[in-house]
C-alpha cells in the first residue's frame, strides 16, 4: 500500500483539540474533601469521549479516502470552526453550555458525514461501498443526539450521548464493511502518535504547575525529576514501540487502534492529574493511590493491547513479560495499601515502573 503523508493541515487540526484535551484534563482537579467525586469522574469522561471521537472521525476519513486537495482543505477549516465552539463550550456546568456543545459537535460530524457521502459519489467498488455504509450510518447517531433538543434535565443529556454512543459503534458493528477497504496503517499510527504527544504535553503542564507552585526546594526539585523521568519513560516506550515495532504493512479495519487509543488517552490524561495532585497533597491517601496504579494499570494494559496487535510477530512483548509487570504493579500497590507511604515515595514506585516497562519492551 502506497505510503500516506501526513498533511501540515492535519497537524493544525490536531493543534486546536490541545485546548479540549487541556479542559478535561482539568476536571480531574477539582477536589472535594481528599476525593475527585463520582460526577466530576463521569464529567471528565462525558467530556473526552466526544473530543476523541470527533478528532477520530474525521482522522480515520483522512486515512482512508482524504487527499490535500483545496476541497478537503476548505472541509476541514470549516470544521475547525466547529472545534472552537465545541472546545469554548465545555465546562463541568453542563446546562449553560448545552446548546453550543452541541452545535460544535453536531456540526463537526456532520461535515465528515457529507465528506463521507461525496467520496462515494466519485469511487466505484468497495471504497464506494465503505464510505456509503460511514455516509449512511452515521447520520443515525446525529439524529439521535439532535433529539435531545426536545427535552429537559438528565433526559436531554441521556438522549445526546445515547445518539453518541451509537455514533462510537457504527464501525464496529460494520466491521465487515469496513475491512474490505484497510487503512493506511502507518499514516494512522502517525496520526495517533501525534495526539499522544498532546497528552503527554499535559504531564508536562503538571510539572510545570509544581515547579510553579512555590519557591524551588530540594524537596519541588525531586519531585519534578522524577515526574519527569515518569513522562520521558512514557515517551520513549511509546514511540520506540511505534518507530521500530510495528508492522506498516498490517492491514486491517483499524479499530484496535482507535478504541485502544480511547483508554490510553484516558489514562495519560489521568496520570497528568495524578502528577499534579500528589504535590498538592490534600488528597486523601487511600483514593489517591488507587486513582493513580489505577491510571498507570489502564495505560499499561491498553498500550500492551494494542502494540502487540500491530507489532512484528517476533518483536512483541511476550506474555511472560506483561504478567511479570503486571505482578509488580500490583505488588507495589499491595504495599502502598498495607504501609502509608510518602506521596515522594509513591511517585518513586510509578517512576522505577515506567523505567522497568520501557526497559523489557523496546
Amino acid at each position: 500500500m502506497k505510503h500516506k503523508k501526513v498533511t501540515w493541515l492535519e497537524l493544525f487540526y490536531d493543534l486546536l483539540f490541545v485546548a479540549a484535551v487541556s479542559k478535561a484534563t482539568h476536571v480531574l482537579l477539582h477536589v472535594e474533601h481528599g476525593v475527585i467525586t463520582a460526577e466530576h469522574l463521569a464529567k471528565f469522561m462525558l467530556i473526552f469521549i466526544p473530543i476523541w471521537w470527533a478528532w477520530v472521525g474525521q482522522s480515520v476519513y483522512n486515512n482512508r479516502f482524504g487527499e490535500d486537495s483545496n476541497k478537503q482543505r476548505i472541509f476541514m477549516i470549516l470544521q475547525l470552526f466547529f472545534v472552537l465552539i465545541m472546545t469554548a463550550s465545555l465546562n463541568t456546568d453542563f446546562n449553560a453550555y448545552y446548546l453550543s456543545f452541541l452545535i460544535g459537535y453536531i456540526g463537526l460530524r456532520t461535515l465528515t458525514i457529507v465528506q463521507y457521502l461525496l467520496t462515494a459519489r466519485v469511487h466505484t467498488g468497495h471504497k464506494r461501498e465503505t464510505a456509503q455504509f460511514f455516509g449512511t450510518y452515521f447520520w443515525i447517531g446525529i439524529v439521535i443526539s439532535c433529539c435531545s433538543l426536545f427535552f429537559d434535565s438528565w433526559i436531554r443529556y441521556f438522549v445526546l450521548y445515547a445518539g453518541i454512543a451509537v455514533d462510537v459503534l457504527v464501525p464496529l458493528i460494520g466491521r465487515r464493511k469496513l475491512v474490505i477497504t484497510p487503512i493506511h496503517t502507518a499514516h494512522l499510527l502517525e496520526r495517533f502518535g501525534l495526539f499522544t504527544l498532546i497528552l503527554l504535553g499535559e504531564s508536562v503542564i503538571s510539572m510545570l504547575a509544581v515547579l510553579q507552585s512555590e519557591a524551588f526546594t530540594a524537596s519541588t526539585v525531586g519531585f519534578a525529576v522524577m515526574a519527569f523521568i515518569c513522562v520521558i519513560s512514557i515517551w520513549w516506550q511509546y514511540f520506540e514501540k511505534l518507530e521500530h515495532h510495528m508492522d506498516e504493512t498490517t492491514e486491517t479495519a483499524g479499530q484496535t487502534l482507535m478504541y485502544g487509543h480511547l483508554f490510553i488517552y484516558f489514562s495519560l490524561s489521568m496520570i497528568a492529574a495524578a502528577l499534579q495532585l500528589m504535590f498538592v497533597g490534600q488528597m486523601d491517601y487511600l483514593f489517591l493511590v488507587c486513582f493513580t496504579f489505577g491510571s498507570v494499570l489502564i495505560y499499561f494494559l491498553a498500550v500492551s493491547f494494542v502494540f502487540n496487535r500491530y507489532s512484528f510477530s517476533h518483536r512483541r512483548t511476550d506474555y511472560k513479560v506483561i504478567l511479570g509487570l503486571g505482578v509488580m504493579l500490583c505488588v507495589l500497590f499491595g504495599i502502598d495499601l498495607l504501609i502509608t507511604v510518602p506521596v515522594h515515595l509513591l511517585l518513586a514506585e510509578i517512576m522505577l515502573f515506567f523505567v522497568v516497562f520501557a526497559k523489557s519492551t523496546i
